[in-house]
């Protein structure tokens, strides 16, 4: 896979998907036929940069698809309150959600949630 996305959570996804490497543009030629070349040979190919960020993913940071479902909200600027009206859902409700969020992207407010998710890829625009 070559790309220009390098959150922790976008690696995550494309090497369980069986991506057998992941480049980001903007690397040397050099190491692009390096890459193309173990890949063709059967062989996984990741680049330094993408294997420190596989390693520092948080195992916890697997989120339910009602938590992204939120943090997507979240992410758009909605409110609790209109979380909930959106997900017909309570109030009370978006707020647990949000207390599992915060602890498994290691975040204490909303805008931190929010920068986390794009940052890592969680969530795009």
């Amino acid at each position: 896979m070559l790309t220009t996305f390098h959150g922790d959570e976008d690696i995550h996804k494309a090497m369980s998907a069986g991506a057998r490497s992941y480049l980001l543009k903007g690397m040397s030629h050099d190491e692009l036929l390096d890459a193309v070349r173990k890949v063709h040979a059967g062989r996984q190919y990741l680049p330094k940069a993408v294997q420190q960020s596989l390693a520092n993913r948080m195992p916890s940071s697997d989120l339910s698809a009602r938590e992204a479902e939120i943090l997507g909200l979240i992410v758009k600027e909605l409110t609790n309150k209109e979380i909930a009206a959106k997900l017909n859902i309570t109030v009370g409700t978006v707020k647990w959600h949000l207390n599992i969020l915060f602890a498994r992207l290691n975040v204490t407010d909303r805008t931190q949630a929010a920068v986390a998710a794009l940052h890592r890829g969680i969530v795009e625009l």
